[in-house]
């Protein structure tokens, strides 16, 4: 299997609600380094996975949103709480909805058969989610 990985950052502000999260019930800010690997079986024609250029605007376009925000005050997370592990899934169901979209090009679309994001918060802690690009081909979870 052959992979290539973007990666972004963004910062964010949220709160995470309950107890087992302590003092991170608290507003506090997060700087998220993003990386999202793309996985597939072969090369296309021209010896790649996936275009690297198309798929960091790709990745830029889904960030765009949540960077610099309040998390809190996003209508899509109300009820929500804002984990690196839930941001993970969010950010990969955003960057598949692309892929699928065609967004990277070529064969990627149907050749691409996982994409795992990883969201690291420091350089000791980090959260990932990885799944199927096509929900019909197989199990999300690993």
């Amino acid at each position: 299997m052959f992979s290539v990985t973007v990666s972004d950052s963004i910062m964010i502000a949220h709160s995470l609600k309950g107890e087992v999260f302590g003092p991170a019930q608290r507003m506090h800010g997060a700087t998220y380094v993003v990386e999202v690997e793309l996985r597939r079986p072969g090369l296309d024609r021209d010896n790649i996975v996936a275009d690297i250029g198309r798929a960091s605007a790709l990745l830029a376009e889904v960030l765009e949103p949540l960077s610099y925000r309040n998390l809190d005050d996003l209508p899509q997370y109300a009820g929500q709480v804002t984990t690196t592990e839930f941001l993970a899934r969010d950010i990969f169901e955003r960057f598949r909805h692309g892929v699928v979209q065609g967004r990277l090009g070529g064969d990627t679309a149907t050749e691409v058969k996982r994409i795992a994001v990883t969201l690291r918060e420091t350089p000791n802690a980090w959260a990932s989610y990885a799944g199927t690009v096509h929900e019909d081909r197989g199990d999300d979870s690993e």
